[in-house]
């Protein structure tokens, strides 16, 4: 059954992104809002009506429930939506996909459409936006027709959209959350997950790397309730998702962060999917590095939190912005990347966001809380780190007990980047007296996305991975577990290919053998010098017969 929905439902985004192309907004810089949006829509009109059927049994039994809710006076409307629960959107007859389907042909039907998408955000504000570090509230639609830069195209593209929503329902759906809406959420924004995507598609977290985040970070532990987690570069949201079901969705709170509006919209749209509506409040747009928005009570500190993730951009001109980070030297304890006299893109913007990770973990001594834990991806090249900022990161998280794992993933596991990476994992207990490291560089699988040649990790190597992790458990060129003191004399190198023994394989034979294999190796040589010799001798007598002429 699971799997005729999911066909329909891919189904579906490929049919809006068909007339989106019909409509000459194939790849254009909008396309991506008018594509999570209306399917945002189709999941919200599909999630109400799954919601009153379960409260009215009139409603439950009609042949279509649109019908009926329309039907109903407007007491009889109100009674029904105060027992609707806070996440569950509040839609009018009006703002229903059958009532868009039965205007279809008045000749403002762009109009009408648009009106329908801002009523709805009007009406759920308080619950379905989400807000920029200036307090300013997204809503949750916008108005899309005027994306369409011919005005006489508009109404019909609406109606064309209206069209591709009433094949189906979610309905089915709902109770899967996770397992089904994050396959498909990745295909949904996967043609926005390209070269073409800009500076977002570099920091799209493949769903492999998040789950291992997400399951090495929780480990073993079940009872956990009001769990805060928190991402201060959340695009999407894949990593909070990933970690917000495996502790599970009713135990803990999101809250994120992140510069980018196209990222914010991406992450409602998850958080709304994933059934943690809850968390809306807490996604917040802006640049986390020069405005943290999550603080203490007071004001004055950085929040804390239990858990910590953060998939970061590697690289980025950040030369406006560097004097004010850099005048936080409490924040940024390891400092801050100079601008170089050239190629400024080329700024390590990433270690700024390691040392925001560790300073927004609960610390040991919060009370009524454990210690935070936080794990963060990074280039490969940091964990070699010489010198300058990367260094005296390593320095600190090695020698105060912070940092207790390393897992450096494969090369191709992005989608533009060549990059490789690897994930750092932090506890705040400190009391860890080892460190694993593992070196899963040589797993995965090679596969090709579109013109790009990737890999990916399959499930048992994930599984490997994660076992070896937790068991800490030392395995012959994939893993070793050592102390702070040899991590140390290493200078602080956390690349464990650098802790494997060299392997020399001892044999025992006897005296004779011994001598047999002597022989056989003189006999050999004298051959090759012997027909050496012939090749010298042959060539000079060649070399005697070339004439000038």
């Amino acid at each position: 059954m699971m799997t005729s929905i999911k066909e329909k439902t891919v189904a579906l985004i490929d049919s809006l992104k068909s007339t989106c192309q019909t409509y000459g907004m194939g790849n254009d810089g909008n396309e991506y809002k008018i594509i999570t949006q209306v399917f945002l829509y189709k999941f919200i009109n599909d999630k109400f009506g799954y919601a009153i059927k379960q409260i009215d049994e009139n409603v439950a039994h009609a042949e279509k429930w649109e019908t009926a809710y329309t039907a109903l006076s407007p007491e009889e409307r109100d009674d029904l939506l105060a027992f609707l629960v806070a996440d569950i959107p509040r839609l009018l007859p009006e703002h229903l996909i059958s009532n868009l389907w039965n205007q279809q042909a008045k000749g403002d039907f762009d109009l009408i459409f648009d009106q329908t998408m801002k009523d709805i955000a009007d009406q759920n504000m308080e619950i379905f936006s989400t807000q920029t570090t200036q307090n300013t509230k997204i809503p949750l639609f916008e108005s899309l027709t005027q994306y369409v830069t011919d005005v006489g195209q508009r109404a019909p593209f609406a109606r064309a959209l209206v069209d591709k929503l009433v094949k189906f329902s979610f309905e089915e759906a709902f109770s899967e959350h996770y397992d089904f809406f994050s396959a498909i959420f990745e295909y949904l924004i996967k043609d926005y997950n390209t070269a073409g995507g800009g500076k977002y598609a570099e920091y799209y977290t493949p769903h492999a790397i998040a789950t291992i985040m997400a399951r090495l970070l929780v480990g073993g532990e079940t009872d956990l309730h009001n769990i805060e987690c928190y991402d201060p570069s959340a695009g999407t949201g894949t990593l909070l998702m990933a970690l917000g079901h495996r502790i599970g969705e009713d135990c803990c709170t999101i809250f994120a962060q992140d510069i980018s509006q196209r990222s914010n919209k991406m992450l409602k749209l998850n958080l709304i999917l994933n059934g943690l509506i809850s968390s809306l409040d807490h996604a917040i747009q802006g640049d986390t590095l020069v405005s943290p928005y999550h603080k203490s009570d007071d004001g004055k500190n950085l929040r804390t939190f239990d858990y910590v993730v953060s998939n970061p951009p590697f690289k980025m001109d950040f030369s406006d912005t560097r004097e004010k980070i850099a005048a936080m030297p409490a924040r940024f304890w390891a400092g801050v990347p100079k601008v170089p006299k050239k190629k400024k893109e080329s700024m390590a913007i990433y270690t700024c966001f390691i040392q925001h990770v560790v300073n927004s973990m609960n610390p040991k001594e919060t009370v009524g809380k454990k210690p935070g834990k936080g794990a963060i991806v990074i280039p490969t090249g940091f964990v070699t780190a010489k010198n300058g900022v990367e260094k005296k990161i390593l320095q600190k998280i090695v020698d105060e007990h912070i940092v207790y794992g390393c897992v450096s993933m494969p090369s191709n596991v992005f989608a533009t980047t060549g990059t490789n990476v690897s994930v750092l994992f932090f506890d705040n207990a400190r009391d860890n007296d080892k460190v694993v490291l593992i070196d899963a560089s040589k797993m995965g699988e090679e596969y090709k996305d579109g013109n790009n040649q990737k890999r990916r990790l399959r499930d048992f190597e994930i599984d490997k991975i994660v076992n070896t992790f937790l068991n800490k458990e030392a395995v012959d060129d994939f893993s070793v577990v050592v102390s702070y003191d040899e991590i140390a004399a290493k200078k602080y190198s956390l690349s464990a290919g650098q802790y494997f023994d060299v392997k020399i394989d001892y044999v025992e034979i006897t005296p004779e053998e011994f001598k047999e294999r002597m022989r056989d190796f003189t006999d050999k040589l004298q051959g090759f010098f012997k027909k050496s010799n012939e090749l010298q001798t042959e060539i000079l007598t060649q070399l005697k017969k070339v004439k000038y002429e």
